[in-house]
Formats: structure tokens, sequence, C-alpha cells
């Protein structure tokens, strides 16, 4: 299994707009993103922080439908 890189909340912001997500809001230190798809609308938060925690990581990646092994070849 892949280990998970260590981003930023901006640097996660720009992989997950390259699959398609799009910035909704921000309030606060929070970023709202959104994608439409056949099965409905995925929406997930990302933290602006220097390092997002390991388990917020995983989490993002479930709610996206995200694999692990994409996460590095979409950095």
């Amino acid at each position: 299994m892949a280990k998970l890189p260590q981003l930023s909340g901006k640097e996660l912001i720009k992989i997950l707009n390259k699959i398609g997500f799009v910035e909704i809001r921000q309030k606060g230190s929070h970023v709202f993103l959104a994608k439409d798809t056949i099965d409905g609308k995925i929406t997930t938060v990302v933290p602006l922080h220097k390092e997002i925690d390991i388990g917020t990581l995983l989490e993002i990646l479930r709610q996206t439908k995200l694999k692990r092994e994409d996460l590095e070849k979409l950095r």
C-alpha cells in the first residue's frame, strides 16, 4: 500500500481541482468543494493547514472516492 504524502490544504485543493472539484465557498480556514457525477453530487471540506493530518486526508480521500495511488499520480 502506498504511503500517504504530506500535503498542505492548498496542494490538496489543486489536486482535487484536476479531477473536477470546484470551490463552492470558504468559511474561515475551510474550503468547501463539490463535484457533480452521474451518481450525484460529491462534497468535501479541505482545511487550509500547512500539513493536513493523515486521518483528515484519509477521510477526504474516502469522501471524494480517490485512491491513494491516484493521489500520488495527480500530485
